[in-house]
């Protein structure tokens, strides 16, 4: 008898990436693990790559999920990370050459007063080894071939940033939880909380524990992404392709209406507030629509069917 491929998986798997895995060895990872279970060959993306380095929260998305990737690296996020003061790597992390030391320690006092100045709209130097594009080639790559690298100020958001846990071993450490905008590095907040301290540091560890609506709660291991490979069921761990749009609200379509949706149409005469909504045909994602001035166009359409048709 010939095997059933059971249907493509759509939706999100929320990853807990352990330290010295890259995102894309990440993917990779799923790809293979779902090739196992049967599933044959299935879109997958990342929602926001993780260093290799750091650990945590690695939203995973499958087949129509990976259409609403690009919004889920657009997303606020929000790390635990630890500040190891006293010396400066070139990579501002446990992996580089040191670059500077100091025998200053911040009292904890002075670490939480820091926080409100750090906290809102700040201005950041990226750091230079980063995947930012500099006249063509990523700044790692030209960093690590001994090339002087100047990267440009942004301005990114801090929403919040507190310590957790004290600070350690008489100042030499202190570990702080920030929720954060898209593009903020944690390496430069380090560097530059030390450097406001008069002291230096790095980032000795650092952990993704939201990203999006995906909190480290409905993060799975490894060690639970190889048990679906050896049979174990996915649907205890796919959530739906609308949990990555939490906070945009639904709107039920009618058979008609869902149909012009899926043939790329647009929506007239619609009472909602204008904004994003997420198109339904009964439990079904249908599009990710803007509303404007009551008209609704499709931004992402989803192929997706009911399986209880």
């Amino acid at each position: 008898m010939t095997a059933i491929t059971p249907p493509h998986p759509h939706g999100w798997l929320i990853l807990d990436k352990p330290r010295g895995l890259g995102s894309t060895q990440a993917v990779a990872a799923v790809k293979r693990i779902l090739r196992r279970a049967g599933y044959g060959k299935v879109k997958v993306g990342h929602g926001g790559t993780l260093d290799p380095l750091a650990e945590g929260v690695l939203p995973i998305a499958l087949g129509e999920a990976t259409k609403l990737a690009g919004r889920m690296l657009d997303s606020d996020k929000a790390y635990a990370f630890t500040i190891a003061f006293g010396t400066e790597t070139d990579t501002l992390d446990t992996e580089g050459e040191v670059i500077a030391a100091s025998s200053d320690r911040p009292s904890p006092a002075a670490v939480t007063a820091i926080c409100a100045q750090f906290t809102g709209e700040i201005e950041q130097v990226p750091p230079a080894y980063s995947a930012i594009k500099v006249d063509g080639r990523r700044a790692y790559d030209r960093a690590r071939s001994g090339d002087a690298v100047e990267l440009a100020s942004r301005q990114v958001t801090i929403h919040s940033l507190r310590i957790v846990g004290g600070v350690a071993n008489g100042g030499d450490a202190v570990t702080l939880l920030a929720t954060v905008s898209k593009g903020t590095y944690i390496r430069s907040l380090a560097r530059d909380i030390a450097h406001a301290l008069g002291t230096v540091g790095h980032v000795s560890y650092l952990r993704r524990v939201k990203a999006g609506p995906f909190t480290e709660s409905r993060a799975i291991s490894l060690d639970n992404l190889e048990e679906i490979g050896n049979g174990a069921p996915l649907e205890d761990h796919l959530l739906p392709l609308e949990a990555g749009l939490d906070g945009i609200p639904a709107l039920t379509l009618d058979p008609e209406s869902a149909q012009a949706v899926r043939q790329g149409r647009v929506l007239s005469g619609m009472p909602q507030s204008d904004g994003l909504i997420l198109a339904m045909a009964g439990s079904v994602p249908v599009a990710l629509m803007e509303v404007s001035g009551g008209t609704a166009k499709v931004v992402r359409g989803f192929n997706l069917v009911d399986t209880a048709e």
